[in-house]
């Protein structure tokens, strides 16, 4: 699929949601703080802005469809999942723009250039980091990491481009568990300063853009849910606005913990089809196989794209 030209009317970012705590009886530090600096003071104690998230706005200068897409990264990533593939190829971030929708690619509280906070004084644990071995089991790439690539195990037909797997890596950041509040209360805030939208969203990012349309449902107007992980603890009150849930392929095969989020989510949308408007994309199930925990990234990730697109057109 080739590129075409895009033609922006503004590039913007802002900062939504937020917090504030004051921390106090800390040990003032004396460190350098910059390049071959003299030690100066480093005072802890005062106000800490925390629980933001980031959002960059591509504005098109004629956009063809009147609801901007926010896309939502999945848990340990940031937006930078949506902005090219780990091959190089255009990302859905460019597909949305050439579609014609205005864009919201977001960093959700906590990661990328949200930032984060001071730990164990404003998060209470420590961080979680995910390895290259979690990462290839739980992306379902194929059963078996290795350091030596040759000797990885990869799933028959896998249409992630495994050879650049180290690369993808280092778009990797740290989760903090027991933070979905602080996360949501930043997504709330920032459909409500959008307003009316479409949210794709993948992954621990799908499951918060369930909730977000159960609360907002005014708002949030369509959800594309990639492969979520995590459902809403409530059923909607009035039913949930069109969803298009997407699924790849080697779910089960992967014996990973994707079986037990793909049941919970099956359970969950069959119980709200009775009152709102459920689509499944089951990859496999359509005849395209081979596709990982990564739609966006997988090498028919242009055709995966048109389907949802064909989706949000109906």
């Amino acid at each position: 699929m080739k590129t075409s030209p895009i033609h922006l009317q503004s590039i913007a970012s802002l900062f939504v949601g937020g917090k504030t705590a004051v921390l106090s009886d800390l040990p003032v530090e004396h460190r350098s703080m910059v390049l071959n600096g003299a030690p100066r003071e480093v005072n802890p104690n005062g106000h800490h802005v925390y629980g933001q998230m980031y959002a960059q706005h591509f504005k098109l200068a004629s956009p063809r469809h009147s609801l901007p897409v926010l896309l939502w990264h999945g848990g340990g990533m940031t937006g930078a999942t949506w902005e090219t593939t780990p091959d190089g190829r255009p990302g859905w971030l460019w597909r949305f723009l050439e579609a014609g929708y205005d864009v919201f690619c977001c960093d959700a509280a906590e990661r990328g250039r949200a930032s984060f906070a001071m730990s164990p004084h404003i998060y209470r644990e420590p961080p979680v980091f995910r390895t290259a071995e979690e990462g290839w089991k739980t992306f379902r790439l194929g059963l078996r990491y290795a350091a030596d690539s040759a000797e990885r195990h990869v799933f028959p037909g896998q249409r992630f481009p495994v050879a650049c797997f180290d690369e993808f890596t280092k778009q990797w950041v740290p989760r903090w568990p027991a933070h979905e509040a602080m996360i949501l209360q930043a997504y709330e805030a920032l459909v409500e300063r959008v307003g009316e939208c479409i949210v794709v969203a993948h992954s621990q990012g799908a499951g918060f853009a369930v909730e977000i349309a159960r609360r907002r449902p005014e708002l949030v107007r369509r959800v594309v849910a990639v492969e979520p992980g995590g459902m809403p603890d409530a059923l909607p009150s009035r039913g949930l606005p069109p969803h298009l849930v997407v699924w790849g392929d080697h779910i089960v095969p992967s014996g990973s913990h994707w079986m037990g989020y793909r049941k919970q989510a099956d359970n969950y949308f069959a119980v709200v089809a009775e009152t709102s408007d459920i689509t499944t994309l089951d990859l496999p199930a359509k005849g395209i196989r081979g596709n990982s925990h990564f739609p966006m990234m997988d090498s028919n990730s242009d055709e995966v794209f048109q389907d949802i697109a064909a989706w949000l057109e109906r």
